[in-house]
């Protein structure tokens, strides 16, 4: 006799089903019952995380000593373990080739504003990046600077913000996130780039390659809290440490040589000093005519930067499949963070990533040891990634040059922050992607009594902030786990009070230290469901794919040929 729960379980799958999320295959194989889940040592996981963040790692950052105790510490693991090397040539790592870029010593920064001659500090009014382009020094003297709104050319939506503007030997200032986030849709003479949910548009990467793409000089995105997500000190301390990105033919083609950040009072003062009104600039940058707005004042810049080609690695284990060998699936994780930068206040220079992310690593590594226990019928791959932080260029590298062929990679199950602030009773993923992974996911939470809640800040753009998108953009189905905030003893309000605390004292700062007064109440939970998914796509036979409307589909369907 079927249950009642379980005949509500149909109809809700049912109702996946006919919306796209749930393929045929997917729903055909819903188990009954949650099997039995090992059981995972939360004391082992805790010490990893305590190890990886401890100040001996100095922050993790590639291409620096601490490199190499990280990765080696995380073989040894795998090898304990029982995994098999699946890098190159036999060893436990991928290299991973990158332009390293650092500014040798204090920047000179400056801007006259109205005329009046106004110098700048590094972390202070202006955050300057290291230029990318593979030249030795920046020197530019007295460019003009031009509002261009959010810096986006999107003709599929009709839209242009650097239309009857020329930016050459200019600097352009934009705003951060996409023109219709506080407001501005079609209606009001805008255009739809999503509301609140980040499209790619809206994220500071693809201002800097437009910026590149339009001619300019350089570029300066005004950093105000709520679009951008996070506060003015974690724009300081991930952009005024060494820079990494992949090596390119023409770097020029893809970075101005100057990239930065300016504080939103800085920003006032520009528009101010221009005759403009900052707030009406900003209302006038959300109609699709916008024009864009040369301002008063000019830049000047000039700083030795030391650039370099290294070669960083990420660190690849391998548990063989019994049945289809050749079949993968990936968990992946970042070991990498920022390493030794400004100091803050304490004057503390370690920026130790404990929840970002050698928690994510330690859950890497306590999954591996537990698949190895068993004879999954796919390879499981376990895969941590190297410099997430500078632009998820790991993870980018391994798409372009896998290990394991992507045709015949089942589905990726990305761990960044993975791990809950306490016990919750939902989850969710990073961004708003509908594909069956997630279906696939949601099941298994359920079996656990845990629902799936979608992304509760769509407006961060996390879709595009994690290891899974390189995977995601070339059709492999991905996802990127959060533990959600919903909290068992608080809810939703109180797990965003400390999400929100987090954010604003900890994230990319010295004080993401490891805590042994952790609530770990709910990470048995988050690894049960970690293992669940994972084990369930390693032991059947679905291909998960994206849902029918997904950006990502067709690179997906391309690939079906290769697997029969």
């Amino acid at each position: 006799m079927t249950s009642p729960t379980f005949r509500a379980s149909r109809s809700a799958l049912r109702a996946l089903a006919l919306g796209g999320l749930l393929s045929a295959s997917a729903m055909a194989s819903v188990a009954l019952a949650a099997p039995a889940a090992p059981a995972f040592d939360v004391a082992r996981i805790s010490n990893d995380i305590k190890t990886l963040s401890s100040d001996a790692f100095e922050g993790r950052g590639p291409a620096t000593p601490a490199e190499k105790k990280t990765i080696d510490y995380i073989a040894a693991q795998m090898k304990a373990a029982g995994l098999q090397p699946a890098g190159q040539k036999g060893t436990w790592f991928q290299d991973v080739p990158l332009r390293k870029s650092e500014i040798v010593g204090a920047p000179s920064l400056a801007m006259t504003i109205g005329g009046a001659a106004t110098p700048l500090s590094q972390g202070q009014q202006i955050a300057v990046r290291a230029a990318e382009t593979g030249q030795s020094s920046v020197a530019i003297k007295d460019l003009p600077l031009v509002f261009v709104g959010y810096g986006v050319k999107a003709p599929e939506r009709g839209w242009d913000d650097f239309k009857g503007v020329d930016l050459k030997g200019k600097i352009m200032v934009v705003l951060v996130n996409d023109p219709d986030f506080e407001g501005g849709g079609a209606a009001d003479g805008g255009a739809d780039f999503g509301g609140k949910l980040m499209t790619y548009y809206g994220r500071w990467t693809y201002k800097y390659e437009e910026a590149a793409r339009q001619g300019a000089a350089g570029v300066l995105v005004i950093h105000e809290s709520e679009p951008a997500s996070y506060g003015w000190a974690t724009v300081k301390n991930s952009n005024t440490n060494t820079m990494f990105d992949i090596v390119r033919a023409d770097p020029k083609s893809a970075h101005t040589q100057m990239e930065g950040w300016i504080q939103k009072d800085l920003a006032v003062q520009l528009f101010k000093a221009s005759g403009l009104d900052f707030e009406a600039a900003k209302a006038a940058a959300r109609k699709t005519d916008f024009k864009a707005m040369p301002l008063k004042a000019t830049m000047s810049a000039d700083y030795a930067v030391k650039s370099e080609i290294i070669t960083s690695h990420n660190v690849a284990g391998l548990v063989r499949g019994s049945k289809y060998p050749d079949e993968t699936v990936i968990y992946s994780a970042h070991w990498d963070h920022l390493g030794v930068g400004l100091p803050d206040a304490k004057g503390d220079r370690i920026y130790n990533g404990a929840r970002d992310n050698a928690s994510g690593t330690a859950a890497l590594l306590e999954l591996a040891r537990t698949f190895a226990k068993s004879k999954p019928e796919r390879s499981v791959l376990f895969l941590a990634v190297t410099a997430e932080e500078k632009g998820l260029l790991g993870s980018e590298y391994y798409a372009d040059n896998p290990l394991r062929p992507l045709a015949t990679t089942a589905g990726v199950i990305n761990m960044d922050g993975p791990l809950s602030i306490e016990k919750t009773t939902n989850f969710s993923i990073s961004g708003a992607a509908k594909l069956d992974l997630l279906t696939m996911l949601t099941e298994e939470g359920q079996k656990l009594g845990r629902h799936y809640t979608p992304d509760a800040r769509p407006e961060a753009g996390s879709f595009y902030r994690s290891d899974h998108f390189p995977m995601a953009k070339r059709g492999v189905p991905a996802i990127s786990f959060s533990p959600g905030r919903e909290l068992v003893n608080g809810g939703d309000a109180r797990g965003k009070e400390l999400s929100d605390i987090y954010t604003r004292d900890k994230y990319h700062q010295p004080a993401d230290e490891y805590d042994p007064n952790w609530n770990t109440s709910g990470w048995n939970s988050d690894m049960t469901l970690l293992y669940s998914v994972g084990n369930r796509l390693a032991n059947g036979r679905d291909w998960p794919n994206w849902s029918q409307d997904s950006e990502f589909r067709a690179a997906r369907d391309a690939t079906s040929a290769s697997r029969k």
